[in-house]
């Protein structure tokens, strides 16, 4: 079991981080109007939350990783 959920915290980084590109050119281009319209309708605070789309993907990554070893250490009995 524990190996299992060190394999698992693995696969969640590897996923994690091959879609951050995917993440911030999607980010991108909705600031942008790339999407057909040629008009971004992204502005004020709906313009900043939107950059903090990708910084909060990547922190939803790394916490879950890290959830996932410290709870596989302590069924380990390492921590």
């Amino acid at each position: 079991m524990v190996l299992g959920n060190l394999i698992g915290g693995f696969v969640v980084l590897v996923v994690g981080v091959n879609l951050m590109p995917v993440v911030a050119d999607q980010v991108s281009a909705a600031q942008t109007g790339q999407f057909g319209t040629g008009v971004a309708n992204v502005t004020g605070a709906a313009a900043t939350l939107i950059d903090l789309t990708t910084l909060f993907f990547a922190l939803s990554i790394m916490a879950t990783a890290i959830s996932l070893g410290v709870s596989t250490l302590k069924q380990s009995g390492l921590v």
